[in-house]
């Protein structure tokens, strides 16, 4: 008669060695895999060629709208305004205002990522960062950024990327950007700049607030400048800047994302090569060894 120990022994036998073969996939699971990462490669070579479309019409577009930023920013540069040229009496707590340019849709990189990475960066060399105010242009944004500065975000916008950005999207932001109250001393418009297909710089635009350019000398060289005609233009400029921004980051967007599903879809094929190797391997070996034990059962025979 066995003992308690012995049959201690026997219970757990079927245990270990379902643990020893839980790790070996069987046919039916490499099969399950082969499917599944065949079905990945199809939606990544789809999405491919949809960005690739995308992409030719945006940059079609960037270079007309590149017109926008570059006449804005000659504006700012012929007047020579600096943030240095404001009076800090004026404001008691003068602020930063950063305009984060980013869209709702992802699968594209480091496109969304790396704005984000700038705004921690300036959050984390200014020293009263209770003073900057954050407008997230884009759900991407608004999902890295509200949690970990909910106390700084100033307002949030979203339904942008999935068509291409007009000019009453940024007249959108900008109007509610000024009509917000806001007072800063430094505006800064965080985007990603196309650069070529497989590559993009983020950087930044420069962004003065009304009394800055009102109080600046050179304003009065002009004919005709009353402060009606000096804040309509203030309103077209910022938002041509943002209108200019948005092209450029959606330019990015939709280059990196095809290069992004380019490599998937490569990697996927590397997968799929594999997987039918060890599929093709597993199977011969499950046949070798029927096969042997038909033949050792033949044999005892």
């Amino acid at each position: 008669m066995l003992g308690v120990g012995a049959r201690t022994t026997l219970n757990t036998l079927p245990l270990v060695l379902a643990n020893q073969t839980r790790g070996m996939a069987t046919l039916k699971d490499i099969r399950v895999r082969l499917k599944s990462v065949t079905n990945i490669r199809k939606i990544t070579q789809s999405m491919k060629m949809v960005s690739a479309a995308k992409y030719a019409r945006a940059e079609r577009d960037l270079k007309k709208a590149r017109s926008f930023g570059a006449g804005a920013q000659a504006f700012y540069q012929q007047a020579e305004l600096s943030p240095a040229e404001q009076n800090a009496e004026e404001i008691e707590k003068p602020g930063t205002l950063l305009v984060a340019i980013t869209s709702d849709r992802g699968l594209c990189g480091a496109v969304h990522s790396s704005i984000a990475k700038k705004v921690r960066s300036i959050m984390a060399t200014d020293p009263d960062a209770s003073n900057i105010k954050i407008v997230c242009v884009g759900d991407k944004s608004k999902a890295m950024l509200a949690r970990q500065f909910p106390q700084n975000i100033l307002m949030m916008f979203n339904d942008f990327g999935k068509k291409p950005p007009q000019f009453g999207d940024a007249l959108t932001v900008a109007t509610n950007i000024l009509e917000s109250g806001i007072e800063f001393d430094r505006g800064i418009i965080l985007y990603n700049e196309f650069k070529s297909v497989v590559s993009y710089k983020t950087t930044s635009i420069p962004i003065f607030s009304s009394k800055l350019i009102t109080s600046s000398p050179k304003i009065n060289l002009y004919d005709s400048l009353d402060e009606d005609v000096l804040k309509s233009y203030y309103e077209y400029s910022f938002a041509s800047l943002i209108f200019y921004a948005m092209k450029e980051n959606a330019c990015s967007e939709q280059s990196s994302r095809m290069t992004a599903m380019d490599s998937a879809s490569k990697n996927a094929g590397e997968m799929i090569q594999k997987l039918t190797l060890t599929f093709n391997r597993t199977r011969q070996a499950v046949i070798t060894k029927e096969l042997i034990e038909i033949i050792s059962g033949a044999a005892a025979l």
